[in-house]
């Protein structure tokens, strides 16, 4: 989906081609409920677009995920493609933590 130059997609459908959602559907609920946020904001609908270097941050069931958006993607493909559709931020900020920091020596 193309808008003004930079490439874009709802909310709804980026969570499921992610595979952070199994369907639309839930997609849709976890916006109504106001467990999605775009860059802090609540997303009250999954018409919502999203584009690349937004932060989504999900609340679900396992926990909350904060995820950057690195491509809106085109279809729900195999995990292997849906993890490239996404950084995961909190994993990287707990990966940065637990380097041991160097004494110099």
């Amino acid at each position: 989906m193309e808008s003004s130059g930079a490439r874009s997609q709802r909310v709804d459908r980026w969570l499921f081609f992610a595979r952070i959602t199994k369907s639309r559907t839930l997609a849709q609920k976890l916006c109504e409920a106001g467990h999605v946020r775009i860059n802090r904001a609540k997303a009250k609908s999954g018409a919502k677009p999203v584009s690349i270097g937004d932060v989504l941050t999900i609340s679900l069931s396992s926990g909350v995920r904060v995820l950057r958006v690195t491509d809106p993607g085109e279809r729900r493909g195999p995990t292997r493609e849906a993890r490239m559709l996404y950084e995961d931020v909190l994993a990287q900020g707990e990966s940065e933590m637990a380097l041991p920091e160097s004494d110099g020596e």
